[in-house]
């Protein structure tokens, strides 16, 4: 397991989006722009079971997260890790991030979200930091 700098905790704290990469059946990538929440060093991300990330990350696990912030391009951080999957806290988390990123309930800043799939926490444990942050 990876320790995040103070500066990588700084900017995940903040109401930065990040790239989550995962893989998909034939290998290729695939990226998703995701709210991101930190929890020591592990990364903490809100999706929904049936998209294909949570299908990708249920198949294989090992994910990459871009961090990188808006007002300062240059920086960025290569977060290499493993995704692990649960519904325990799901929408607990979405609404904890909604009103982080937004000021508002998920159910407010969405109100289409009534029909989403069940929600998912992907708890991502780094294991390799790399860039310039």
């Amino acid at each position: 397991m990876a320790q995040l700098s103070d500066g990588i905790k700084k900017i995940l704290d903040g109401k930065v989006f990040i790239a989550l990469v995962t893989l998909q059946p034939d290998g290729s990538p695939q990226v998703s722009p995701v709210w991101v929440k930190r929890d020591g060093d592990d990364v903490l991300v809100s999706t929904t079971a049936d998209r294909r990330k949570t299908l990708n990350m249920r198949r294989d696990p090992r994910v990459t997260v871009l961090v990188q912030p808006a007002d300062d391009p240059y920086l960025y951080a290569e977060l290499r890790g493993t995704a692990q999957l649960t519904t325990e806290g799901g929408q607990e988390l979405i609404d904890e991030l909604s009103r982080k990123y937004t000021g508002k309930s998920y159910a407010e800043f969405n109100p289409s979200s009534a029909g989403e799939a069940e929600r998912v926490v992907v708890r991502i444990t780094v294991e390799k930091v790399a860039g310039r942050l």
